[in-house]
């Protein structure tokens, strides 16, 4: 078995967008459990009502609330979308989606070094 490994050179970001100016700042509540799940980064999606229609490259503000009191405990997290699956199929209801997470921000479209980014 090989592995082979990239060199700077050829690395190939996680995800590109076309267009960074067109992304959208969404500031949303998390239970805490979720929370530590996606801080630990065993939880790298979320499925919410899309009422903000998210896409590709906006950034999320993640604040932990409280169930008891849904007040803020002051950590948040800051992710990026890197994939939207719309509602609609594989039993996600119309109106909701899952988000894919990614902690690094989008690379434009076009830029393949990323050494200087």
């Amino acid at each position: 078995m090989s592995t082979t490994v990239l060199s700077p050179e050829q690395f190939i970001p996680q995800f590109q967008t076309l267009n960074p100016a067109q992304h959208q700042n969404h500031e949303l509540r998390i239970w805490p459990g979720c929370f530590a799940a996606v801080q630990a980064g065993n939880k790298p999606f979320d499925v919410r009502e899309n009422d903000r229609n998210f896409q590709l490259g906006d950034e999320l503000l993640l604040r932990e609330v409280e169930l008891e009191t849904e007040q803020h405990t002051g950590r948040t997290l800051t992710r990026w979308v890197s994939y939207v699956l719309q509602g609609g199929v594989f039993g996600i209801e119309p109106g909701w989606c899952v988000l894919g997470f990614s902690d690094q921000p989008p690379i434009p479209s076009g830029i393949t070094d990323i050494r200087l980014w």
